[in-house]
Formats: structure tokens, C-alpha cells, sequence
């Protein structure tokens, strides 16, 4: 039986597909690298319904992620779109159940980073991607974001930041990524995987 190569968890939660494509961009990025691969995970939405609602698996897009999925990762990136400067509830929810990853440490020492989608261009990209980052240090890893050497985070006009990667979606019909956030979001899952590789030896 081959052995499993070591993998860059993108675990997100997306709305209305926005954030769901920069996981795939970044996947890309991951993909370049060699010995080692790239797992998409999405988190279900939370409901004040306290009957179970939505079914074990989605009926498209990523799998709905385990914490086992988290805990064997060499990497982690993760995605939501921007409410309030914040990511949404479902991703928090998700991260809120990790109190048991956090007391065995399975997290400490992993490179990760986070990404993020917004209505407006000012409409909280940089909160929302730096908010994002208090449970990964609480989880001792290494952060993760992208540097002024890739002329595409000085070019950009649409998102693109130093903390991470980031799409301009719109308000009214929804934006496709630009060639900038496309690249970025490359570039951010190839230094993801060169850094778990790395930090893995």
C-alpha cells in the first residue's frame, strides 16, 4: 500500500462560491509542489434549529471536514467570507469544536494561513483575514502570508493583501477572480506547501 503524502488542509466555508474558488486557486498553488497534495474541506452552516437539518454530506462541493482532517494536516489554510470584519459563524463553529486538538497540541509548530472574500472592496478584508489568525496562534502554529517580492500584491486593484489572499466579489453581480487574486491565492498555497515540508523534516 503506498503511503499517504503528507497533505495542506484548505478548509472553508463559502457562501455563494466566492471563497470556494480561491480554495481552488490555492490548491493550484499547493499542487506545484511536489510530495505533497492539497485537501479541500468545508464546514456546514450553523442554524438556530436545534433539529439536525442538513445531511452528513454536502450535495456539492468539498466534503465537510473532520477533526481528523485538521489534526493530520502538515498545513492549513483557512477561508470565509467576510460578516462584520469577522469570518462567518459556520468556520467559528467549526474551530470552536477544537478545544481537544488545542490541549494535545496537534497543531504546534504548522504552518497556516487564512483567505477571505468581501462585497466591497474596504468591506473588511484585512480584519477578517487578521481575525482569523487568533485561533491559529492560540494552536501554536506559523503564520503564514504573502510577501511584496510577487509583484502581483503591488499591481493588484482588486483584492490581494499581505495577510493573505483575498477576491472583491461585488454587491450586485458577482465579480470572477481577477488574474491578480488568481495568482496570489497560487502563489499563497505554494509557500504553504514548501513551508510544511520544511518544517515537517
Amino acid at each position: 500500500m503506498p503511503e499517504q503524502l503528507p497533505y495542506v488542509l484548505i478548509l472553508y466555508y463559502s457562501r455563494n462560491g466566492q471563497t470556494a474558488e480561491l480554495a481552488n486557486q490555492i490548491s493550484r498553488g499547493v499542487a506545484r509542489v511536489n510530495g505533497i497534495e492539497a485537501k479541500l474541506r468545508s464546514v456546514p452552516m450553523v442554524s438556530p434549529d436545534t433539529e439536525a437539518s442538513l445531511p452528513s454530506v454536502p450535495d456539492e462541493g468539498a466534503p465537510y471536514a473532520s477533526k481528523s482532517d485538521l489534526a493530520n494536516c502538515a498545513g492549513l489554510a483557512i477561508g470565509s467570507p467576510t460578516r462584520f470584519g469577522n469570518m462567518a459563524a459556520p468556520l467559528k463553529h467549526f474551530l470552536d469544536t477544537t478545544g481537544d486538538l488545542w490541549l494535545g497540541g496537534a497543531l504546534v509548530g504548522k504552518p497556516a494561513g487564512a483567505f477571505t472574500s468581501t462585497g466591497s472592496l474596504h468591506g473588511g478584508q484585512e480584519t477578517t483575514l487578521l481575525t482569523m489568525m487568533m485561533p491559529l496562534l492560540h494552536h501554536g502554529m506559523l503564520l503564514c502570508g504573502l510577501p511584496y517580492t510577487d509583484k502581483n500584491l503591488s499591481e493588484t486593484t482588486t483584492g490581494g493583501t499581505p495577510y493573505g489572499p483575498s477576491h472583491w466579489a461585488g454587491t450586485a453581480e458577482q465579480q470572477p477572480l481577477s488574474k491578480h487574486e488568481k495568482a496570489l491565492c497560487q502563489l499563497f498555497g505554494e509557500r504553504l506547501a514548501n513551508l510544511a515540508l520544511k518544517l515537517a523534516d
